[in-house]
């Protein structure tokens, strides 16, 4: 048996590590890690009590060429204080987004993408978007 303790982090591929970290750290507002010197460009990036890791890495195999946001396609989900607030913020920065309010996970959804495709899943309970 495997003891689990937690996920700690997520690693993505990217292309472009100056966009990335636009995206990342500017528009979404994550706070950068220290990175040890690895011999490849990435940067890290904490969101609660996980991290992100970015890589560059040009030959990927898991980089999307497709620009369309599709829910069922690989991505990594977050968990926000506030639906309409997240929604609000994520469309005043001009972040093209994917809205599933009523989705049978039981999470009220927003999804969006990075600057290489990469697929980012905002939630809260469904419960939630009522009171807020």
């Amino acid at each position: 048996m495997i003891n689990i303790e937690g996920l700690h982090h997520v690693s993505l591929s990217v292309t472009d590590l100056e966009k990335a970290k636009e995206f990342y750290g500017n528009i979404l507002g994550f706070e950068e890690l220290d990175r040890p010197n690895f011999d490849f460009p990435g940067a890290w990036y904490k969101i609660g009590d996980l991290q992100l890791h970015l890589i560059v890495y040009d030959d990927s195999e898991t980089l999307r060429t497709s620009r369309n946001i599709e829910s069922k396609e690989g991505h990594f989900a977050i968990r926000v204080k506030n639906y309409y607030q997240t929604l609000r913020y994520l469309q005043e920065a001009g972040v093209e987004i994917l809205l599933k309010p009523n989705s049978k996970s039981g999470f009220a959804q927003i999804f969006c993408q990075d600057p290489d495709g990469n697929i980012i899943e905002f939630n809260v309970e469904q419960t939630s978007i009522r009171a807020q």
